[in-house]
């Protein structure tokens, strides 16, 4: 039940608490401020563009339609956190010693550090306002970015994520559900104009259009969502990138701004900034659980994250990852075997990696790595090691 709290009063108490808890910028919309998103979700599953990411197909209808997973929901208020990183994320990609991840993965698991924060927000309305409310992070079914930019803090750019004339492409969003009646703001209009830095920048050509992403072809989504061996065709294009690719975000002009903008940002962990491949070769599953406590790359699993860090260094050309490539292809898990061979095929000579062929299929009984082996025999060696 609404307690007696002006409209004002109530608006200003969310940003305060917004400003409070961190977030950069906080806007209102309602419930049916998306009409188009639907049909355009739709046709994204259709075209079999989500990949293998099945959640969703399952919760299309959900996540299209806001009031059909919260029918008493009467206001939506969107929250962004900044993230932008201190230097272009791109400069890391020519130290191929050392591994690339995701600028928003350098830390603490957003969804975690953001959820908590909405939380006391939320519950500060319902204490003001009464009502109910419910608050989301990225792994509801929810729309954020289209909802966002129909709240005014950003539009939805060429590479189909939020942009900010304030924050560029590095925002965080969270959402809260409310019963309360708020005032929405005005949306945003897209200034993107004739630019195709982004679509530009991707290195596997994961935008048959522009703001049309075939997740497919994303590094984000091979070194993440893909729980297979990552295909042939990309493994050389995704260099040093072992988890996530920022490669479309850090190309947008629009990032100048948010150098320069002064909100409280989440900060990337030192050692997590230019991680070595050949120490991350070593964690077994213990130590990479440790060493990714909190971290979204956590969720991957260890054998995941080998397999992404083994391409990478395949594509480094350092001889000194030669001995830990070996070593993994005596590792329990299969995935990481067949990636160790491509690994050993791009850093040993023709003549070294066929002696290691001959041993290894000996005693390797999994078609996958078995077929790694026959495939990779037949590419030319890239090193004389």
């Amino acid at each position: 039940m609404r307690t007696s709290i002006s409209d004002t009063a109530l608006r200003q108490l969310i940003e305060r608490e917004a400003k409070r808890a961190g977030f950069a910028a906080v806007a209102v919309t309602r419930p049916d401020a998306i009409p188009l998103a639907p049909a355009r979700l739709a046709q994204f599953v259709d075209e079999g563009l989500h990949g293998s990411m099945g959640w969703i197909a399952e919760t299309l209808e959900r996540r299209s339609e806001p009031s059909v997973l919260w029918p008493e929901v009467r206001s939506i208020i969107v929250l962004a956190m900044n993230y932008g990183p201190d230097s272009d994320p791109r400069d890391l990609q020519s130290q191929k010693d050392c591994a690339a991840i995701s600028v928003y993965a350098r830390n603490r698991d957003y969804h975690d550090v953001m959820k908590g924060r909405l939380k006391e927000i939320a519950g500060k309305i319902v204490a003001r306002a009464g009502g109910d409310v419910k608050v989301f992070v990225d792994t509801a079914p929810v729309m954020e970015k289209p909802l966002a930019e129909a709240a005014g803090l950003g539009w939805q750019g060429k590479h189909t994520n939020l942009v900010s004339r304030e924050f560029g492409s590095w925002l965080f969003l969270g959402t809260i559900f409310t019963t309360a009646e708020l005032e929405p703001d005005e949306a945003e209009i897209d200034h993107c104009g004739s630019c195709r830095a982004c679509l530009d920048a991707c290195p596997t050509d994961a935008f048959p259009a522009p703001y049309r992403l075939d997740a497919r072809r994303c590094i984000s989504y091979l070194t993440i969502e893909n729980k297979g061996p990552i295909p042939l065709e990309f493994r050389q294009k995704i260099g040093n990138r072992i988890y996530g690719c920022d490669d479309c975000l850090a190309a947008c002009p629009w990032n100048k701004f948010a150098q320069a903008a002064s909100e409280q940002k989440l900060a990337a962990r030192d050692d997590l900034r230019e991680p070595r491949l050949i120490e991350l070769l070593a964690l077994d599953d213990a130590t990479f659980r440790t060493f990714f406590s909190g971290s979204p790359v956590k969720r991957i699993g260890r054998d995941r994250f080998i397999r992404n860090v083994l391409i990478a260094s395949g594509n480094s050309a350092d001889a000194a990852l030669v001995e830990p490539c070996r070593a993994l292809l005596a590792d329990p898990s299969p995935l990481v075997r067949g990636a160790a061979v491509w690994a050993l095929s791009r850093l040993v000579s023709r003549k070294t990696f066929s002696a290691l062929a001959q041993l290894a299929l000996k005693s390797e009984t999994e078609a996958d790595v078995i077929a790694e082996w026959q495939v990779t025999q037949a590419e030319p060696a890239r090193t004389q090691a």
